[in-house]
This record gives C-alpha cells, structure tokens and sequence, in this order.
C-alpha cells in the first residue's frame, strides 16, 4: 500500500455507508455522501432520481470514452433477530466489518469512490474516468434502467465493483423473472369440490419447477437454475382459493433463447397458468483475450494480487443494463462494452445474516483501481495500443 495514502478515508467512508439503511429506497443519503467525495475531488457530478428517496450518481472527469466504475446504493432487508449485531451498526471484528451490505456491496462502492477521487486529484492528463453509483440493482437493476442515455458517456471499458474477492471476472448470469398466474374458481372451503383450487394447481407448478434438473449447462457459466421466489394465493381457510401467483428466478446462460426458457417453464406448469416476463437481464461475458482483460490483470499484478480468471458469477449486475448503455463492441452475448467483475467483497455474504467484508480486502480494492487508472492514462487504452 503507498505510504502517502490514508487507508482510514475509505474505512471511514464504508462505516457511513453500512450506517445508512438502503432497504428497498433511501439511497439518497448514501448518493450524497459519495457525491461529495466526488466533487470535492473535481469530477462533475449529476444526480439522477427516479422516485421518492430513489437517487443515483453520475460522476465524470477527463476526456471522451471514459473508464467507468459502477456500484450500487441498495441492500436488501436485514432481520435484527437473525444477526448476532446490529445489521447497521458496522460493527468491527479484526479484519471483518459486519453489517448489511458490507459485501453486497458498499465496499465495493467505497473502494471505487475513494480510488477515483484519489486519481482525479493526482496531476496528470487523465484520458476520462466516469462513476455510476444506482438504487435498485437488487429489484432488477430498476434504477440503472432509468438513467437516461444522454447522462453516460460511452464507448469505454465497464468494472462492476461487485463482491469478487477481489479476483478478476469476465461476466454474469442473466436473469428472466418470470410471474405465474393461475386462476381458479372459489367456493365454500367445506365444499372444495365446487371450486377450482388455483393454489393447489401453482403450488403443483412450484413443485416441478423446484425438482426440474434438465436446465441447460455452459461450458464457461455453469447449469441454468430456477429458484421459486414467491408463492401466494387464498384470502382465508374457509374460501376455495380463485387466484395464486408466483415469482420465479430463472438464471440464464449465453446462448440460450428465451422464448426456450419461457415455453420449458409453461410446459412445466400445466395447463391453467400464465407465464408473464417480471424481469428481463441478459447475461455478460467478455472475451479472455480483450485487451482491457489485461490491463486489469496488470493492475492486479502491480499490487501483489492473483491475476488468473475467475469462473463467471451467478448472481446478476447492473452491467446487464449499463454495458449496452455504454455502447457496442466485441462480446460473448450481445453488444456491450469490455467489462469486468472486481470487487473486495465476499460472494458467499450476500443477502446472508451477520454479512461481512473484509477490510484489507476492501483497501487492497482502491490500490488495484488506482493503479488500473494510472495505466488507463497512461499506457493503455480499450484497444491495447498506447
């Protein structure tokens, strides 16, 4: 780590982060806090807001076709019962920070905020750095969807700040959210054989789709897999249930056709059940061999840090919606700009009780984006030519 950086400001600026409750809204504080850090920095700042409390960040300094850094603001909710401490409270264990989104993923957002601050104030003739900072990645990357086109500078390389460990990823699974609806026939619940169950009738869906094991597998991102999410149907005992509806969370490879994956869930359910989109995401993949792939492994190099490639993760980011945004280029699925997977937090924290990060990790992250801005500027570019 360089002597002449202060370690404590992206700590500090975590604790904050942990400290501001980003369930569901609320990102607006959290956004202003990291904006100030931004401008105080040099970069011009916009704000973004969508609905009540719902607020984003668009920060940007130098030239054309910047380097971009995304994170999101929003967590998802915490049960105080379930925790051993308080889920806000940051509480600090060693090298574990313990709270919700520690890993999912304020450090993430802190490391990036606090490395392109950092950069921003170091003389140099910087070839363009642009952070997005979003509410509502955890409801389908709903926030990233809303920012207008005209406010992103494109044609520049994507680093996604979420939990990797710190270890280099090429892409993500997508995402097909699918809302079931069956419709039945009510009745008096002393005689169900006057009505038409429509519960029964989902929850027989749910159990097919549940134990269904013929998804299709990528040789690079692992098997499909369909999660039941939600299920409700009924108003009370005694009332033959005419309606029921279910969520369903269908992770999807590259090069799977979703009109595949829609009839393959509608055959599953049967007869009697609509299948509608919720949420569609497609995944990431961006190519081994793309010149942005080893300038971020050279950064990782430069501190000390594993450079190989990790396996593709299975959870979704809102690269699926900002790295079109960003603009066309070569890719594994769809056009998008080169992106990568990178962040200090743990994988296996998210969404879980008593969520940590680790705080060595989370600084060792601002070292690796800064010196991947230092050779951004300086020797390298999106197509590896100096």
């Amino acid at each position: 780590m360089s002597p002449s950086r202060d370690s404590s400001a992206v700590l500090d600026l975590l604790t904050d982060l942990v400290r501001l409750r980003t369930v569901a809204d609320g990102e607006e504080a959290a956004a202003v806090r990291c904006a100030a850090v931004l401008d105080d920095a040099g970069l011009r700042t916009t704000g973004v807001a969508w609905a009540p409390n719902r607020f984003q960040v668009v920060a940007r300094a130098g030239g054309d076709a910047p380097l971009t850094f995304t994170g999101h603001l929003d967590t998802v909710p915490a049960t105080p019962s379930d925790w051993s401490v308080d889920p806000w409270a940051a509480a600090r264990d060693g090298d574990r920070m313990v709270g919700r989104g520690t890993s999912d993923m304020k450090a993430g957002v802190a490391a990036l905020v606090v490395a392109v601050a950092e950069h921003a104030r170091r003389p140099h003739t910087c070839r363009g750095v642009q952070v997005v900072l979003t509410a509502g990645e955890e409801t389908g990357c709903t926030g990233a969807a809303q920012i207008p086109a005209a406010v992103l500078a494109g044609g520049g390389p994507l680093v996604v700040a979420e939990p990797t460990g710190n270890r280099l990823v090429l892409g993500h699974k997508g995402a097909l959210w699918l809302r079931l609806t069956a419709a039945g026939r009510a009745a008096h619940g002393s005689a169900p054989w006057l009505g038409d169950n429509a519960a029964v009738r989902l929850a027989r869906a749910a159990v097919a789709l549940h134990d269904e094991t013929g998804w299709p597998v990528h040789e690079t991102f692992g098997p499909m897999t369909a999660n039941v999410g939600y299920l409700a149907g009924g108003v009370q005992p005694n009332i033959v249930p005419d309606s029921a509806q279910m969520l369903l969370d269908v992770r999807v490879v590259p090069g799977v056709a979703l009109d595949d994956v829609r009839a393959k869930v509608a055959a599953l359910a049967g007869e009697g059940v609509t299948v509608a989109d919720h949420v569609v995401l497609p995944p990431v993949g961006t190519a081994p061999d793309d010149p942005f792939v080893g300038l971020v492994a050279d950064a990782l190099g430069a501190v000390g840090l594993d450079a190989d490639v990790a396996p593709p993760a299975r959870y979704f980011t809102d690269a699926s919606v900002l790295a079109g945004l960003l603009g066309p280029a070569a890719a594994l699925d769809g056009p998008h700009v080169p992106t990568v997977v990178l962040g200090p937090g743990e994988a296996d924290q998210c969404h879980v009780a008593d969520e940590w990060c680790s705080t060595s990790k989370t600084e060792a992250a601002v070292e690796v984006y800064g010196r991947l801005l230092d050779l951004w500027c300086t020797t390298g570019r999106s197509d590896g030519q100096p």
